[in-house]
């Protein structure tokens, strides 16, 4: 028997990848879910997909998070709705390849906006309520990025660290609140993010399997509802992360530089 959860979820990139993934789960679960992407007509088209298979209400909000003001104008949105937010899943985010000082600052600071900023400023508009209900589940998507330096990718490794830190400080600060945030860090998943961050020629992506985006989603979501502070889906990438911490971080550094140089001898500068 399915399960039902009376509760209402607010999924950001839900317009693909794990973001997509999350709002099936809860759809399929009949939860009242809100989604948020920047894409209106890809939007428009997976929640008429949801509705199909959820008798449940889907309100669709078109917002990009990389704008200042974005996460008030949700709120406020949701406010005239008279709708309150019981699980937040942080799901937008990207990444882009290429060494630091050459690429573009508009790309970087829209990257910190949106990995950042706005998952920042949307837990902390929204826990608000949920510690006042007494009752609240928080999933920050971070990565297993944030255990490491990250050449050629630097300020998305280094975005995934403070959604972790974050993440990591929120759940103690909450403790018994009724509100728990758990960070999930998962390693290569298979969500379209390689191609849009041209990754797809990396070792990272050639020489190991990704993972799919239903098998994380689903680890994700089981160990936000368990309250679970850092979930880390699988095996290999558990192992990496314990040997991040038993290595110098130069080490890892060169090993994340040579898993991003591509396969077929091109430059992995810009």
């Amino acid at each position: 028997m399915t399960r039902r959860i009376n509760r209402t979820a607010l999924i950001t990139g839900a317009s693909g990848g794990l973001g997509f993934e999350f709002a099936k789960l809860l759809a399929s679960e009949c939860s009242k879910i809100v989604l948020v992407a920047r894409n209106e007509a890809r939007l428009k088209a997976i929640t008429l997909k949801l509705e199909s298979i959820c008798r449940a209400p889907i309100t669709a909000i078109v917002k990009d998070l990389a704008r200042p003001g974005a996460a008030d104008e949700i709120l406020a949105d949701l406010n005239q709705r008279n709708i309150s937010v019981d699980i937040l899943i942080n799901s937008a985010g990207f990444g882009g390849f290429g060494a630091f000082i050459e690429r573009e600052w508009h790309d970087e600071s829209a990257m910190i906006a949106v990995n950042i900023t706005a998952l920042t400023q949307m837990t902390k508009l929204f826990v608000k309520g949920m510690v006042e209900r007494k009752s609240g589940r928080i999933l920050n998507i971070a990565s297993t990025a944030a255990f490491q330096p990250g050449p050629l990718q630097a300020v998305y490794y280094a975005s995934k660290a403070y959604v972790l830190s974050l993440s990591e400080a929120l759940a103690s600060e909450l403790k018994g609140t009724g509100v728990t945030v758990t960070a999930l860090c998962p390693g290569p998943t298979a969500t379209g993010f390689a191609n849009a961050a041209g990754l797809e020629r990396s070792r990272l992506f050639t020489h190991i399997r990704p993972a799919t985006a239903q098998e994380v989603a689903r680890y994700g979501y089981d160990a936000m509802m368990r309250g679970k502070t850092v979930a880390v889906p699988g095996v290999l990438n558990k192992l990496g992360v314990f040997g991040t911490r038993l290595g110098p971080r130069t080490l890892s550094a060169a090993i994340v530089r040579w898993l991003y140089e591509p396969t077929d001898g091109a430059s992995s500068r810009g």
